[in-house]
């Protein structure tokens, strides 16, 4: 018992490594901005393709190739 009470006080007055702490806080980060762009896309996703066909077949009538988007 006595060691097992000497093994928590040792624990509790060492430095902890925080090297475990920034993994997660950077995957948090990255899974926030996931999720952001995931929601970004369905919210807009037609407004975009509407934009990138215009843009699409503008480009194929000055050009006067003739080819499809």
């Amino acid at each position: 018992m006595v060691e097992y009470l000497r093994i928590l006080l040792n624990a509790r007055f060492e430095k902890m490594d925080e090297r475990g702490a920034s993994a997660v806080e950077y995957g948090l980060l990255i899974a926030g901005i996931a999720a952001l762009i995931v929601v970004v896309v369905f919210a807009f996703g037609d407004n975009i393709t509407a934009i990138f066909d215009n843009t699409c077949k503008a480009v194929g009538d000055g050009a006067s190739t003739g080819s499809s988007c």
